[in-house]
Parts: C-alpha cells; structure tokens; sequence
C-alpha cells in the first residue's frame, strides 16, 4: 500500500484504520449517494454516516456545525475529531465543570475537620501540623480527565494541520487536570446534572474516540489506530431509534434490544417444568403497546436481490426461521425483516413482500429503507409500520402522517 490516503468499500464494517503516513478509509455503500468513488460522493457518504452515528449515540448535532465540517478535504476520522474540537472548544469557553472533591491535607492551619486518628498516631511527634479533610472545589474530575485524555489521543492520531492547532489549544485549557491513561479513566463516576448538561453528547464523543463505544483498537504508542464500526449495529441502531422519535404520540413504545425471553423451559425425568430457561433471545426492535407486543422488527445490513432474479431475494431462511420464533415467543402477529435499499432492486423503498407463517396468523414482511435521504427515514419509518402492521397500528401511525 502506498503512503498517504486511501479509500475502499466494505460490506460490514466501516471505518478508519490509521497507522504512521497511512491512513485507510473504509466507507459503507450507500446507493443514491453517486458512485461512491468521486470526492463529491465520498463526502456526501460521510456526512450521512455521522448523521447516523449521531442518531445512535443520541448527540444532537446543529446542521450549521454539519456544515462546517470539512466532508471532502478530510477522512472521517477527521472529521470526527474535527466535531469533537469544535464542541469541546464552545463547552470549555463557558468554564470547565468543577465539583467539591475530598482532600486530605497536612496543613498549619485547621480547614474543614480534623482527623483525629492520624493527628495522633503519624502526626504525634509533629504538633506544627494538623490532619485536616476537607471539601475543596475542583476541575480536576472524572469528566475533565476523560476530556483530557481523549485530546491527547486525538493530538497523537490527527494528521489535519487544522485539528491539530485546535487540539493544543484545548490542552492548554486542561492543564490543571491529572493525566489519567486511557485504561484507568473512570466513566462510571461521571456525574451529569443541569449544571454540565451540555457535556453529555462530549462524554458520548469521547467514548467513541477512546473506545468504549463499537470497536476501536490500538498498538504500540499510539502510532497504530482503528475506530472500526459493524454497520449491523449502526444499522440497528439508527433504525431503532429513528423509528423511537418517529412514534411520538401514536400510544407505541419502542425498545431496543429488549425482550429477553428464552427459547425453551427446561424439564426434568418427570417431564415437570424446573424453572430453568435456556437460549435468551433479543429481538433488534420491538414496538409495544403498554404491554402488548404489537410487532418485532430485525435489521439486516444486507443487500436483497430483485425479486426476479430470486423469488426469496436472498432472504436467509435462519433469519425467517428466528423471526416465526419470535412471534411465537413474545406473542406478537406482526414481523419484520428491515434491509438498506438500493437501486438494482428495481422498486422503490418500503415493502418488498409480504407472507404469512403456515399454521398461525403471524405475518412476515420483507421491507427497505432508503439511506440516501436521512430525512425521510422517520416518515418512512412510520408508514412502513402502518402499512405492515394491523388495523390498530395503522390508525395510531395514521395519527401523525
């Protein structure tokens, strides 16, 4: 591989892989978006491939800092840092979050309270001293250590002239913060309340950078980078809560990844029940009504082929097979299987088929969603669950068409 910059397409995972002057693009096919291999194409798959992170890790991006972004000119991981800095820098300017931290100090003076233990066992022998513990309000907390470790990183990995003034500016702003590794940083104490609420889609930022969140790997010092995501999990996510925002106000709930019903019950010689379950399933979506299951949808981030070259169209029969034991598990009459459209299809988006599940009333569709317009999904959402789905779910979707 040559030095410098390179692009391909993948079929599930997409991505940057970074290693010393050379950087590997991995983009996702998006039909709708051009050929894919123009500059003007690569850069419109980036941005709706922020646009679907910043669905599924709920960050709330303004279209004029979208727009700031340099979507041609930089590669994704760029452009990631890029949003970073620009959000970090508009939080800092309004002061770093600081919370009362507990002290422990040896001091001439009394501060706080005196312990009374250490003052005299350690301190006996030192009575111009006084064991004081006391409350001292800080910056130098869980949040801001985070912050300041995902700078450092992202100084290690940028090679844009532009992200890498703005990432030392920004250490200069955490200077008075302890230097914390990446192995070490404790997300579980981070505290978000009304006073720095508008650091929680920062927090979110920096777990993707650092790798809490899909997959991100490193080597040696830094010098070798991946943030890899499986476009199955961002498909389900996006979907997942683009339709959650789409069903406002129509009665219906939606939960991701919920469930969590097993397959089978176990029985012991007698053929009585021991209460032991086996086989968990985790159904992608699942849209109820109070606690009526009123359909399961799985994504698939899967290409289906024309109807007239396959009469399945590539429908894998493990995917029906786990969707009619659903239905029959959670009790719910609608399914769906949810795949990314595109163009050799030959139709348009929505509904592909329809089938019904040979000795019950279950039904199966087989639909797409177009990725080109963003936008439109919510819409498209919600009119493929009311066209899917029966004649109570219609009128609640109908509500809001």
């Amino acid at each position: 591989m040559q030095h410098g910059r390179s692009s391909l397409r993948a079929q599930q995972v997409v991505g940057v892989i970074a290693a010393q002057d050379c950087t590997l693009e991995i983009l996702p096919k998006i039909d709708g978006l051009g050929d894919g291999d123009s500059a003007a194409s690569q850069a419109q798959i980036r941005r709706n491939l922020v646009h679907m992170l910043a669905v599924a890790l709920d960050l709330d991006i303004a279209a004029g800092q979208m727009a700031r972004l340099g979507w041609q000119d930089e590669n994704l991981l760029e452009v990631l840092i890029r949003l970073f800095c620009d959000r970090l820098f508009e939080a800092v300017h309004l002061g770093l979050p600081r919370r009362y931290v507990a002290m422990e100090e040896d001091i001439p003076t009394l501060r706080g309270r005196l312990d009374v233990i250490w003052q005299f066992s350690t301190l006996a022998a030192s009575p111009d001293r006084l064991a004081c513990r006391f409350d001292e309000l800080s910056s130098d907390i869980p949040l801001n250590q985070i912050m300041k470790a995902a700078v450092a990183r992202l100084l290690q990995l940028s090679r844009s002239t532009h992200n890498q003034r703005k990432l030392r500016e920004l250490s200069f702003a955490f200077a008075e913060v302890s230097d914390v590794p990446v192995q070490s940083l404790r997300w579980n104490s981070v505290i978000l309340d009304r006073t720095n609420a508008r650091w929680k889609d920062l927090l979110e930022l920096a777990r993707l950078l650092l790798g809490e969140r899909f997959q991100t790997t490193t080597s040696g010092r830094g010098r070798g980078f991946s943030l890899l995501f499986e476009m199955n999990t961002l498909f389900e996510e996006f979907v997942g809560r683009t339709l959650r925002r789409a069903l406002i106000g129509t009665g219906l709930q939606v939960d991701l990844q919920g469930g969590r019903l097993h397959c089978l019950a176990e029985l012991d010689e007698d053929y009585a029940a021991t209460g032991r379950r086996r086989f968990m399933t985790k159904p992608d979506i699942m849209i109820r009504r109070g606690s009526e299951r009123v359909m399961i949808i799985d994504t698939k981030w899967k290409r289906l082929a024309p109807s007239i070259d396959d009469p399945k169209q590539g429908v894998s029969q493990s995917d029906v097979y786990q969707m009619m034991a659903y239905g029959r598990i959670y009790q719910c009459p609608n399914l769906m299987l949810l795949y990314p459209h595109h163009d050799g299809m030959g139709v348009e988006a929505g509904i592909t088929s329809r089938h019904e599940v040979v000795g019950c009333d279950d039904r199966l569709a087989t639909t797409t969603l177009d990725l080109s317009q963003l936008a439109a999904c919510a819409p498209a959402l919600r009119l493929l669950i009311g066209e899917a789905a029966d004649n109570n779910v219609q009128a609640a979707t109908a509500e809001l068409s």
